[in-house]
C-alpha cells in the first residue's frame, strides 16, 4: 500500500512538472493568437494574456492581404508563396539526390567511399556564415542571384550533407542480400534504386523531409543575404513588416503574420511527427 502510494504520489509531481513546464513553452503562443484577434485599442489597454473583449479577424487579413513593407504596401501573401515554392524545390531536390548519395555510399562502393562520405559529412559542421561570400559570388555568375531559384541551390546545396547522412546511415542497415539477389536477376543501378531501395525508405523520407523542409522555411540568413525585394521569403518579409513600422505599431497585424508563417511547419510536425523519431531509430543500431 505504501509503494503505491509513493508510485502515485511520484506521477503526481512528474505530470505537474510537465504541465508546468508545457503551459511556459505554449504561452508565448497563445500571447500571440490572443494578441493577433484583438483591436489594436485593447492591446494598448489590456492585459497580454486576457481574452479578447471585442473578437476580429481583421489583424489576419491585413497581415495577409494590406501589410505596409518599407515605402509600399503589400500583404505577406506573395512573400508566404515565395517560401513555399522555395522550400518544396529545395525539399524535394536535397532529399531526391541524398538519397542517390545514400545509396551509391552503401551499395555501390568504390574506393574512397569512406572518405568523400567523411568529406560531405564535414558540411554538417559548416556555419552558415563561412558560405556567404562564396555563395553570393557563384549566385553572381550563374545570373541567378536575388531570385527564388537562387535560394534554392543554396539550400540544396547546404542540405545535401545532412540528407546524404541520414540516408547512408538507414541505407547500412538495409540487407545487401537484397542487392545481390536483385544483380544476379539483372536489375541495374536505377531497378535497384526504384523497385527495392525507394520502395523501403518511407521512415527516412519522412525524417528528412521534416528536417529539410522546417530549416529551409525557418531560415533567415541566406534569405535576408541572397533575395530582396519581391523574390524575398516569408522570414525577411516578417521582419521587414515590423520593422518597417511608422508611428503606432500594429501588434495585432505583427502576430497574425508570425502565426501565419508558423503554421506549415506547425502543420508538417501534426502530420508526420510520430513518424520523425521511429524514422530517426531507424538504421541506428548498424553503422
Amino acid at each position: 500500500m505504501v509503494k503505491g502510494s509513493r508510485d502515485r504520489g511520484a506521477r503526481f509531481v512528474i505530470y505537474g512538472l510537465l504541465l508546468f513546464f508545457a503551459a511556459i513553452y505554449v504561452l508565448p503562443l497563445i500571447v500571440m493568437l490572443l494578441t493577433s484577434l484583438k483591436p489594436l485599442p485593447e492591446i494598448y489597454s489590456g492585459s497580454i494574456i486576457a481574452l479578447p473583449h471585442e473578437w476580429t479577424v481583421k489583424p489576419w487579413i491585413d497581415a495577409w492581404g494590406e501589410t505596409c513593407v518599407g515605402l509600399s504596401c503589400h500583404g505577406i501573401k506573395g512573400y508566404f508563396w515565395n517560401s513555399t515554392k522555395m522550400t518544396v524545390a529545395a525539399v524535394i531536390i536535397s532529399t531526391a539526390i541524398g538519397m542517390l548519395n545514400g545509396y551509391v555510399l552503401t551499395k555501390w562502393r568504390f574506393k574512397g567511399a569512406d572518405l568523400l562520405f567523411g568529406l560531405i559529412l564535414f558540411g554538417c559542421f559548416i556555419p552558415f556564415q563561412i558560405v556567404l561570400i562564396p555563395m553570393a559570388t557563384l549566385l553572381g555568375k550563374l545570373g541567378i542571384a536575388s531570385s527564388t531559384p537562387g535560394l534554392v541551390l543554396v539550400h540544396v546545396v547546404y542540405g545535401l550533407a545532412f540528407t546524404t547522412l541520414y540516408f547512408r546511415n538507414y541505407y547500412v542497415a538495409f540487407p545487401d542480400e537484397l542487392i545481390r539477389a536483385a544483380m544476379i536477376d539483372g536489375a541495374k543501378f536505377f531497378d535497384i534504386f526504384f523497385r527495392i531501395l525507394v520502395p523501403n525508405s518511407a521512415p527516412i523520407v519522412v525524417v528528412t523531409v521534416i528536417w529539410q523542409f522546417t530549416n529551409i522555411w525557418n531560415d533567415f540568413l541566406f534569405g535576408a543575404s541572397f533575395s530582396t525585394g519581391e523574390s524575398a521569403p516569408m522570414t525577411v518579409a516578417l521582419n521587414n513588416v515590423v520593422n518597417t513600422s511608422t508611428g503606432e505599431r500594429e501588434y495585432n497585424v505583427h502576430m497574425a503574420a508570425a502565426v501565419i508563417a508558423a503554421l506549415p511547419t506547425l502543420l508538417v510536425y501534426i502530420v508526420g511527427g510520430r513518424y520523425f523519431v521511429r524514422g530517426l531509430m531507424t538504421g541506428s543500431v548498424k553503422g
